[in-house]
């Protein structure tokens, strides 16, 4: 398989499932459309969701070689920098434009069962160099994956909610599996956290779409998957779009750091389910 193919490949397994909006949603736009910063981009899947919720990314910033070339090859348009750590002085490079949203997942092995779990004392704890970009660029959005066990580190967790109350923030989160998205494969469960302003005008946030007790899930420490019927929906949609053969045999190549990317990659259907929520509450709440 050539290079060129290896790369469409990898598209191709992220961009499955329902597009522009998932089942039983809306497409609400924002003019103009919320700008992304991913951070940890990898393979691009969290941004991809974003986009097809209605955002667009304006900048990418991802340390491996591989995923670089996955990025190039599917945002050829949009600058992309190879170290979150140097991130500012590279975004002051030049002239950028505002961030809305700063999206990313950071390293999971600090927290991952199957690494050390070493938690804040790993070398790979690379939160507070995602913070600092928040601090500086102030977005009004935060999105945050992770393995669902960082929940669990009482330390690191804390350190993180810690930040985003200083900059301003508060923060909602939920642990989720692939198939709360309609996606129809076991998965490890993910920690998908969403920060934004708790006030507007001073008055208590109540947006970012109603629960089934009609409260926000944003208010109320929730951060639902798709309602039933709509996961269903999304499955067929998803399958539709497969391959007729196992993926290995129809030409997945075997190679480490293609795998470890697909592996990594972040569901779109998820992030296009939270852009979803939060284009509505910013279309709401300009």
């Amino acid at each position: 398989m050539s290079a060129l193919a290896r790369l469409d490949r990898a598209r191709r397994l992220l961009d499955s499932g329902p597009s522009p909006a998932l089942p039983g949603q809306t497409v609400i736009a924002t003019d103009p459309p919320l700008a992304v910063l991913s951070l940890f981009s990898g393979i691009g899947g969290l941004e991809l969701g974003l986009e097809r919720a209605g955002m667009r990314t304006v900048g990418q910033v991802e340390i491996n070689p591989y995923c670089q070339r996955v990025l190039a090859h599917h945002w050829p348009e949009v600058p992309r920098h190879d170290d979150v750590r140097t991130t500012l002085a590279w975004w002051d490079s030049q002239p950028r434009p505002g961030v809305d949203v700063v999206a990313g997942g950071f390293p999971c092995q600090p927290f991952s069962l199957a690494g050390k779990r070493l938690g804040t004392t790993d070398e790979r704890w690379m939160w507070p160099a995602m913070a600092d970009v928040v601090r500086r660029l102030r977005p009004r959005y935060v999105v945050l994956e992770n393995v669902g066990d960082l929940v669990r580190d009482a330390d690191a967790f804390g350190w993180i909610l810690g930040d985003l109350a200083d900059c301003g923030f508060d923060a909602v989160w939920a642990v989720l599996s692939a198939p709360q998205f309609g996606a129809p494969h076991a998965a490890r469960k993910r920690l998908y956290l969403v920060a934004h302003p708790p006030r507007l005008h001073g008055t208590q946030r109540n947006r970012l779409d109603q629960g089934r007790d009609r409260r926000s899930p944003l208010t109320t420490g929730g951060l639902p998957g798709l309602p039933l019927a709509a996961r269903r929906e999304s499955a067929q949609a998803w399958l539709a779009t497969q391959p007729d053969v196992d993926l290995l045999v129809d030409g997945l190549p075997g190679r480490v750091d293609q795998l470890a990317a697909y592996g990594n990659a972040v569901l779109p259907v998820a992030g296009e389910h939270i852009g979803h929520l939060i284009v509505a509450d910013a279309h709401t709440n300009p």
